[in-house]
């Protein structure tokens, strides 16, 4: 494959995530990142990955600060550059990853949030209106998945004896069955195969979801909460419960045990303080 191709170039890398098994919703985050990178080159008259530079990068990322981008964000961008150009090496597309020399913006990680045991009853006791919004409020606390994942789980994805998330197999609790359940029977009949519909058989969009649970939050009146929050709840239960890091971590699709582990503190705060977690 000539090197000037660009566009080429990221369709390889797409091929190669979807060989690695890669997740649908890792593979549309990447592709998009990089795809917003390609187009910061093309506008700089840069048609070779092999004239890229550090200086290309560095500047790519600085336009994503100054157009209010946050640093994590563009961090997050700047791993996805990373993934590409070590890709490009290992195909000798490139010789050298200039994306090594270019250092991450600095930026102060807010540590994850848990979800009071009240907390957590008013969500669910509220969501049990509609059956949808109970399904996702269930999923999100009882399974850990992201909202990306959410979004895109389809019916055949639900099993008898769990979730299948890409190679992940999560086990699905009575409260989780019960309320899919019963979304299921109430589902729009349509010819769609997501597991989350609208109310005219169309796919749930991430927005749409983000939507419905933040309403939530605000209807029980919790505050500085964010639906990645249950995530972090299912994480945290799951650790006081006596449960091994390296199953959570496998459970919940962490890359590398030491993003699991940065919970262990977090909940022994929680641990000291007199309400507790109590059972999701």
């Amino acid at each position: 494959m000539e090197p000037t191709d660009l566009r080429g170039l990221l369709n390889s890398f797409v091929e190669n995530l979807n060989a690695q098994k890669r997740s649908p919703f890792t593979i549309v985050a990447y592709k998009k990142d990089l795809e917003q990178f390609i187009g910061y080159l093309t506008a700089q008259e840069k048609i070779s990955m092999r004239d890229v530079n550090k200086e290309d990068i560095k500047n790519f990322i600085n336009k994503l600060l100054s157009e209010k981008y946050t640093k994590k964000s563009a961090s997050r961008k700047l791993n996805s550059i990373r993934t590409f150009f070590r890709f490009l090496k290992n195909q000798e597309v490139i010789q050298q990853n200039p994306s090594l020399e270019v250092t991450h913006p600095k930026y102060s990680q807010t540590p994850p949030r848990i979800l009071s045991k009240l907390e957590y009853r008013a969500l669910r006791d509220l969501a049990k209106e509609d059956l949808r919004t109970y399904a996702i409020i269930e999923l999100l606390l009882q399974t850990g998945v992201r909202i990306g994942e959410l979004a895109n789980i389809r019916v055949d994805d639900i099993k008898e004896d769990g979730l299948i998330i890409g190679q992940r197999n999560i086990p699905l609790n009575k409260a989780v069955k019960k309320a899919v359940n019963n979304y299921l029977k109430a589902r729009y009949q349509t010819q769609d195969d997501h597991l989350l519909v609208t109310k005219t058989g169309r796919p749930l969009l991430i927005r749409n979801i983000r939507t419905i649970i933040d309403r939530c939050f605000k209807e029980v009146g919790i505050q500085n909460a964010k639906v990645q929050d249950l995530r972090h709840t299912f994480i945290a239960y799951q650790l006081m419960s006596g449960v091994s890091i390296s199953y959570i971590a496998k459970i919940v699709g962490h890359k590398r045990l030491s993003s699991t582990e940065r919970y262990l503190q977090l909940v022994k705060e929680e641990a000291q303080k007199k309400e507790g977690l109590g059972e999701l």
